[in-house]
Formats: C-alpha cells, sequence, structure tokens
C-alpha cells in the first residue's frame, strides 16, 4: 500500500507540474497534442518505475504457417474505424493516447470544465458530449464526429461509459451503433486488464498489463459481439 500511496502522490505532483506547460501550449493544437501525448508518455513511465506496472499490446495475427490471412472485407481502403475500448484505468488511456496517432476520444462534457487540463483537452480536438440531451445530441455529435475524422483523426471511445472492475461486464451505450451505422465505419474493439493492476480504488499490484486490439467488427455488429471482444481475455 505504501507504493500505491508514493505513487499517487507523485502522479498528482506531476499532473501539477504540468498545468502550467499545458497553459502555454494552448497556443496551438497541435503543440497542446503534443504536451498531452508527451504527459501521457510521463503517466506511463510513472506507472512502469514507482508502481511496477508495464504493458504489452497484443495484436490479431496477420500471417498463419507464413500465409499471409485473407484481407478482412471489413476494413476500409483508407484504415478508418471506431475504436471500442474496454476502459479500467488511465493506463489504457496513456497507451491508446500514445500508440493510436491523431486520436480523439468522445468525453462527458464536464471533463472539458476542469482548469487547464480540461482546456487542453477541448484545445486538442476531444469530442463533448452531453449524455442528457438524447437523440439530438446524438445527431449533432455525428456530425462532429464526421467532420473529426475527414481531417484524418480516429475516434476512441469507451462503449460501456465508464470505468469497470475486473472480470465486471456492463451493458455498452447504444450510442456506439448509431454512430457505426451513420458513419459506415467498421468497429476495432480493444480489451485490456489493466484493473488488476491499477484499479479505480485500492491498492496497485506490480505487474504487466495487457491491451488486446482484435478483429475488426462490420459496423452493424450487435452489442453483445462487441461485448464479446472487448471482454475476451479477462
Amino acid at each position: 500500500m505504501f507504493r500505491t500511496i508514493v505513487f499517487k502522490i507523485l502522479l498528482a505532483l506531476y499532473f501539477v507540474l504540468w498545468s502550467p506547460i499545458l497553459l502555454v501550449g494552448l497556443i496551438s493544437r497541435h503543440l497542446t497534442s503534443f504536451l498531452i501525448n508527451t504527459c501521457a508518455l510521463g503517466v506511463l513511465g510513472l506507472a512502469r518505475t514507482i508502481a511496477g506496472i508495464k504493458y504489452i499490446i497484443h495484436y490479431p495475427p496477420r500471417e498463419e504457417n507464413g500465409v499471409p490471412v485473407a484481407r478482412n472485407g471489413n476494413i476500409r481502403l483508407d484504415g478508418k474505424s471506431i475504436i471500442a475500448a474496454k476502459h479500467m484505468s488511465i493506463l489504457e488511456v496513456a497507451i491508446l493516447t500514445t500508440h493510436v496517432a491523431n486520436s480523439f476520444f468522445i468525453v462527458k462534457r464536464e471533463l472539458l470544465w476542469i482548469p487547464i487540463y480540461g482546456w487542453a483537452f477541448w484545445r486538442m480536438g476531444l469530442q463533448p458530449v452531453n449524455r442528457a440531451r438524447g437523440a439530438t445530441n446524438m445527431k449533432k455529435l455525428t456530425h462532429a464526429v464526421a467532420k473529426k475524422i475527414m481531417d484524418g483523426k480516429n475516434l476512441i471511445i469507451f462503449p460501456e461509459g465508464t470505468r469497470t472492475k475486473p472480470g465486471q461486464k456492463i451493458k455498452l451505450k447504444r450510442g456506439l451503433l448509431f454512430l457505426a451505422h451513420e458513419l459506415k465505419l467498421p468497429i476495432l474493439p480493444v480489451g485490456t486488464d489493466s484493473g488488476k493492476y491499477w484499479p479505480k480504488h485500492g491498492k496497485m499490484h506490480s505487474g504487466t498489463a495487457n491491451v488486446w486490439f482484435e478483429p475488426v467488427l462490420p459496423c452493424n455488429a450487435s452489442l453483445d459481439e462487441i461485448n464479446d471482444a472487448i471482454n475476451r481475455h479477462q
């Protein structure tokens, strides 16, 4: 528990020290994105050196016995897809931020109200959503997301809508299906077990967390298919 306390104190200090740097970075969207990515790398470094948490990323096999796997018909020629990821800790947020180029998240709008960090998230292009506005908000959200994707960005969404505990399954939000259908984008499920090492509350545990990129699903995949994919390795 001592290691957990030390890590959380150092992490809080780290975020405080980054605040004035991010404030200066607000002059440019590209600079803000660079600084946020650098900050995320620092979070991963602290997790590794102080909490003893490493990570490994697993990708679907691309060939079998030296023979390339047949092309997946769900994969677009431009490589675009909606990344639907399991959310268990800050760890996978930092991993996805640093490993998925030109990415942006859909986040609850209240997150953008946080002084400096919220401003930086808005400046770098995170997409806020007002969950209370229903269908009207989804149409507006779809238009905003489509514009960002046309500008070359990659959407990452946490379809459960909240952090989960190891072994816990939460019903996925239907907004993911709406976006995938309207934008005609396949879905790339991503699973993780990071909550075993970096839980929402309580003691952290050293070890190697895993992030699994699963095979792409079509835009008309069901919530059950997506749910099974992001929870396959738990």
